[in-house]
């Protein structure tokens, strides 16, 4: 079989998965948000010995994924962050092919969003299923941006794609939630960071750039000088914060610097930015944002086909980094198109490392850092899985085209 064939073979395999299984399904913070391993984790938080039990746990979970949440009665869930990669994926095969199957997902998907946000808010949003713990906890359906944000983008590319103007009325209570009920600490004049959610306090660089770009495309269409005004803001928090060689950590100021630098968060930013740039046509955007590429480019891959997890270590290679390298190259081909064999090298590795024979993608391969030895995590999670790779496909599809 010719790499063409594989990928095509490959996507019908996780496309028939997803439609024999449904949206229903595991996560792997799902199991962190029952009460004994959140006590676990801020006892974690204060003694060292609960530190490393913790940790203990946690590989624990990685090795056995299923029998940990069998064991601890975690169910499965229906993510709403889920529901919105899975839209936008059909939204952009339906782009590529027109087929009725992908339009009608589509609409299902909006659907299922418009009729499950968060309540007690005025605006709309959405947040994760299960409690989960950030610098505070976080209760579960507390609404935060990053899903806010992508359930935004799903609204926002299918009022592009239809110009239907209930598409475009959907995005404007989600920018005014971003504007008036998601938190944000302003830190100068002219810069400003998004919270994760109405209750946070964490300076998170991808977490306030999508906001920041779902706000600046809302004031653009929407002629909204506040929206615009805050969005830029936030942009400048994030690009003053970019670091010599490009990079960016997860973190920003006034946080103590995590000096954690990874590669999905990383292609988030990059997205961000290419969005951004396209918006505003903004330089100290591009210089940004090409500085950011060489470097993730530059020290993310193993012979241009390995995602590494961060720029020192490969271990684990996750599935969200396989994922999210296909969807930072493609969407930054317009300005980078050489680095688009990549994207296809990582896809047929991924494709042949990561894939179950029932069409899923796997979790992650991980070395222990007990035992230090290589094991792979086969649970067949839907948001951090499935959803991205199925957007993956899709991406890849609109990309590259020969490849349907």
């Amino acid at each position: 079989m010719n790499k063409s064939d594989i990928i095509k073979t490959a996507f019908i395999q996780i496309e028939n998965w997803l439609e024999h299984h449904g949206e229903a399904g595991y996560d792997p913070y799902d199991i962190k948000g029952h009460h004994f391993i959140l006590k676990t984790i801020r006892l974690g938080q204060k003694n060292k010995f609960m530190e490393i039990l913790r940790e203990v746990i946690f590989e624990f979970f990685n090795m056995f994924p299923i029998f940990s949440r069998r064991l601890f009665g975690i169910q499965a869930q229906i993510n709403a962050k889920a529901m919105a990669l899975l839209g936008l994926a059909d939204l952009l095969l339906y782009k590529k092919t027109k087929q009725k199957k992908y339009l009608d997902k589509v609409n299902y998907y909006s659907d299922w969003l418009l009729k499950n946000p968060s309540p007690g808010f005025k605006n709309l949003c959405w947040g994760y299923p299960f409690d989960w713990q950030s610098d505070i906890l976080i209760k579960a359906g507390t609404p935060n941006g990053i899903v806010t944000a992508a359930a935004g983008e799903f609204f926002w590319q299918k009022y592009l794609l239809f110009h239907q103007d209930e598409d475009l009325s959907v995005c404007n209570p989600i920018a005014t939630f971003f504007e008036q009920e998601l938190s944000y600490h302003r830190l100068q004049p002219s810069q400003l960071c998004f919270h994760y959610t109405p209750i946070s306090r964490n300076h998170i660089h991808n977490l306030n750039l999508f906001v920041a770009d779902f706000l600046i495309k809302a004031g653009k269409i929407s002629a909204n000088k506040v929206w615009l005004d805050i969005g830029q803001q936030a942009v400048n928090y994030t690009l003053s914060n970019q670091f010599e060689n490009g990079a960016f950590d997860y973190s920003g100021p006034p946080d103590k610097p995590q000096n954690f630098i990874d590669h999905y968060h990383t292609g988030f930013v990059l997205r961000a930015l290419h969005s951004i740039y396209h918006e505003l046509g903004d330089e100290k955007v591009k210089q940004a944002l090409e500085k950011g590429y060489h470097f993730y480019i530059d020290n993310f891959f193993i012979n241009e086909t390995i995602p590494k997890f961060r720029p020192d270590r490969l271990y684990r290679i996750d599935i969200h980094s396989c994922s999210e390298s296909i969807i930072t190259i493609c969407t930054l081909s317009d300005l980078f198109p050489e680095s688009l064999p990549i994207a296809n090298k990582v896809l047929i590795w991924t494709i042949e490392n990561f894939q179950h024979s029932s069409g899923y993608f796997f979790h992650a391969k991980y070395k222990s850092r007990i035992f230090k030895f290589a094991f792979m995590s086969k649970i067949p999670y839907i948001r951090w899985a499935q959803a991205w790779m199925k957007l993956a496909f899709a991406k890849y599809f609109l990309t590259f085209q020969e490849a349907w």
